[in-house]
This record gives structure tokens, C-alpha cells and sequence, in this order.
């Protein structure tokens, strides 16, 4: 789609929110609970069951205000609802078709536009965000942030830069990945491994592990080193086209990789790439091939229980508490994998936490974009996190452990974190505890 189509009222005839969608929601209110925007501010329309009545109202010719539009950019997408609503309404489904028809269609401030812009200049492309790592990593060590803090300059900067310095994790040196990595013992399956924008710039450690547990397990591990973003940033935020430019490339890209499955460590876009048939449901060429190519995708703890271990486990005698990433407990239904792998560790603890289903704040690129309420957010689940008196925070997100992590230096707390592999490859190595707690 290069041509904006006329429209009637908020939306135009390409991919609206569908009507029929919008009729499975019977109101009922049992979304509300779990909506962390009216867990926040109380307001109607600032719930699903208030911005599907905005759909409603938009399909039906209202037109698309700079109100109705603050209240679809205050959802973060994080679909709790959908685990709480009865009536199995598609609220993301519903929420990304409305956020392609915000982005076609509203004009935003400069300001915000230009965030949006540098946002989506950057993140979307790894090599972009590896060239930051340098000079990410001497900022870090000439303590320039601190100093900043300290005569109150960082506190002059627009609210979503300071939140975007705040969240940058430690630079530490990169783990490079060979584009194989053959399977220990008895071949069980070939795995495709997809090793993500700000996993691999960021957080290549975790990647890392995962090429390693899936080799201890038995899987010959097929790393493709020319590929790009899978699209999910751009998804969840609107860029529709855009994100069916990434989703094309990657599809190419894994085409000919002859893997049984296709692994993923980031709950977001491992949310994404089983979207894919919908996204690219009117793409003649690409239709097929999404089909085929979601149908293989398999998050990395999803896919380890359905192999079943082989590797021996180690002790790993530590308390933990496991952070339910949004998009892999909601977006995917993947909650008892995560903690059926960890508990299988001999001697360690694990903890829930608090209003898990509630998100942490992050939510792809929430954070910057809608600071404040992303803080409250993260500053709850800190603390939710803290009564749990666990030495080591667990969880499946990149954003999701930058996010806990500034909440809890907020808080002037710090706490080891970890993902879900790097637990489990510190036991199938032998690691001991100790290499989780630093």
C-alpha cells in the first residue's frame, strides 16, 4: 500500500479495526483489573473495553481527534486483557490495526514526531545499534551521566531522552556467534536461531547461551549473519509498511535455511513472528511464505520442553523471582514453560511476584514514549519484585530487564538479572550461582 485510501470518519477501507471483533466485546469488565492504564488513572477510555468503544465510534464516522488518539497512544499493547476477557475478544488485533490507521492519518507535534523519527531510525536496525556501543561504553566509564545528574543538566533534556540514557544496560564485550553451531551428541533437530535488534547489540550474551543450550540439547543451530529486525517495534507501534518491508526480509532470509524450527529469546518479537500470516495476509508473494514460516517459530522456552532435556542439570542453589514478559505470557500463552525449565534446576527457588499480570512499563518503546506513566508502572513492579527477597530477577525481554533494572537504581536497589538461558546454561554448565550474581 503506497497511496493513503479516502476515508470515512477516523478510518480508511484498508485493515480497519474489524466491526465483528469489535461486536465480541460485551463490555463485561473483567479486562479492567488487569489494564495497567486504568489500574493507573481510573479512566473509561483509558481501559480496552473504553478504547474498543472509541473503535466503535470511529468505524461508525467519528472522526480521529488529538483526545482519541491520547488514549489509543496510552495503551502499551501489553494484551493482559486479553488472558482476562471471557469473550476471547482480539484486543490486539484490534489495537494494531487501529495504531496503522493513527499512523496514516493523525498529524502529530513536531517534537513527537521527531522522537518517533530518531526512535525508529535507530533501534530497528542492528548494525545501528552495535556502532552505539563504543560510545555507549566510554560514556559509561567516564561516569559523564552521573555528573550530569548531579548539577541537574540530565534533569533539563526532554523527558524521553533522559528516560532513553537511563535505560541503556552495561556495555560488556561481545560473545560473536559462528553462523553453526553443531549439535552435541545425538542430533535431535535443526534449529533456525533469530538473535534480534537490541538482544544482539545489547545483550549478544544471551544470544550466546542460547546457541549453547540448543547445542547441549541436541539441535544443530543455523545462525543467518545477514539478518535484519523481524519488524515487531514497528508493529506494535503502527509503521505497518515498514514493518512489512522487515517481515519480507526476513521471511527471505530463512526461506532456504532447510530448520525445523525457528528460535527466538525476545518474547516481542517472537510475538510478531507468529503474526506474520495476518500482517502479511494481502501479500500474494509473501502469503504462503509467512504461513509456512510462523508455523516454525518457537520461543526458546517453548521449544526446549517440547524437546525435552537430554543435558544433565546442575545445581544452581539461588532464589529467583520470574518476571512474566508480556508478549510471552499474554501475546503467546507462555507461562508454564519458562518455570517448568527452571524449577527442573536442582536446589534452586523460585518466587512469583506480585500483580504479575500488570506490565513493567516498557513495552517495546512505551517508555520513551510515554515516560511518565511508564515510570509508575516500573516503579510498582520494583517494588513488587523487592518483597519477593529474591537474590536474582528472571525474565525473557530485553526491554523488560533494562526497565526493572532503572526502576530498582530509582529506588537506589540493585538485583542481579538474568534470561531464562543464562539461568539454564549456567546449570548445564556448571557455572554455580555465583556467575549469575554480579
Amino acid at each position: 500500500m503506497t497511496e493513503t485510501p479516502a476515508r470515512h470518519g477516523a478510518f480508511d477501507a484498508f485493515n480497519p479495526p474489524q466491526r465483528e471483533l469489535i461486536d465480541d466485546c460485551v463490555h463485561c469488565g473483567f479486562c479492567l483489573p488487569s489494564c495497567p492504564t486504568y489500574e493507573l488513572w481510573g479512566e473509561e477510555m483509558d481501559s480496552p473495553r473504553g478504547r474498543i468503544y472509541l473503535m466503535k465510534e470511529g468505524l461508525e464516522g467519528e472522526p480521529l481527534t488529538d483526545n482519541v488518539v491520547e488514549h489509543f497512544d496510552a495503551c502499551l499493547g501489553c494484551m493482559a486483557c486479553v488472558t482476562a476477557c471471557p469473550s476471547g475478544v482480539q484486543y490486539g488485533t484490534l489495537i494494531t490495526e487501529t495504531r496503522a490507521q493513527v499512523e496514516r492519518h493523525h498529524k502529530r507535534g513536531r517534537f513527537e514526531k521527531l522522537m518517533r523519527t530518531a526512535i525508529f531510525t535507530l533501534f530497528p536496525y542492528p548494525k545501528r545499534l552495535r556502532a552505539m556501543r563504543g560510545p555507549l561504553a566510554l560514556y559509561q566509564r567516564s561516569r559523564l551521566g552521573k555528573l550530569l545528574k548531579r548539577t541537574g543538566l540530565m534533569g533539563k533534556l526532554p523527558a524521553g531522552l533522559q528516560v532513553m540514557e537511563s535505560l541503556a544496560p552495561p556495555i560488556n564485550r561481545v560473545e560473536k556467534l559462528p553462523s553453526r553451531v553443531p549439535a552435541q551428541g545425538t542430533k535431535r533437530a535443526t534449529v533456525g536461531m533469530i538473535t534480534g535488534c537490541v538482544q544482539s547489540a545489547f545483550f549478544p550474551d544471551v544470544n550466546a547461551a542460547t546457541a549453547r543450550i540448543l547445542s547441549a540439547e541436541g539441535c544443530d543451530v543455523v545462525v543467518p549473519p545477514s539478518q535484519g529486525c523481524c519488524g515487531a517495534l514497528s508493529e506494535h507501534s503502527g509503521r505497518e509498511e515498514e514493518a512489512i518491508r522487515f517481515a519480507r526480509d526476513l521471511l527471505d532470509t530463512f526461506e532456504e535455511s532447510g530448520v525445523d524450527h525457528v528460535v527466538i529469546n525476545s518474547a516481542g518479537c517472537g510475538s510478531t513472528l507468529k503474526e506474520y500470516p495476518r500482517l502479511l495476509q494481502h501479500d500474494p508473494e509473501y502469503r504462503e511464505k509467512a504461513e509456512r514460516f510462523s508455523a516454525k517459530v518457537r520461543d526458546i522456552a517453548e521449544l526446549l520442553v517440547e524437546l525435552g532435556p537430554v543435558a544433565e542439570r546442575h545445581p544452581l542453589p539461588v532464589k529467583i523471582a520470574y518476571h512474566d514478559a508480556c508478549h510471552l505470557a499474554h501475546g503467546q500463552g507462555i507461562r508454564s514453560q519458562p518455570r517448568e525449565l527452571l524449577r527442573a534446576i536442582p536446589e534452586l527457588e523460585l518466587s512469583e511476584i506480585n500483580r504479575a499480570e500488570l506490565c513493567c512499563g516498557s513495552a517495546g518503546v512505551y517508555n520513551l514514549l510515554q515516560p511518565e506513566a511508564a515510570r509508575e508502572l516500573g516503579d510498582r513492579k520494583a517494588a513488587n519484585v523487592l518483597d519477593t527477597g529474591a537474590q536474582l530477577l528472571v525474565t525473557a525481554n530485553p526491554g523488560c530487564s533494562m526497565q526493572i533494572r532503572t526502576a530498582l537504581e530509582r529506588r537506589d536497589e540493585e538485583m542481579s538479572m538474568a534470561h531464562t538461558v543464562q539461568v539454564l546454561d549456567a546449570s548445564i554448565r556448571g557455572l554455580g550461582a555465583e556467575s549469575l550474581l554480579r
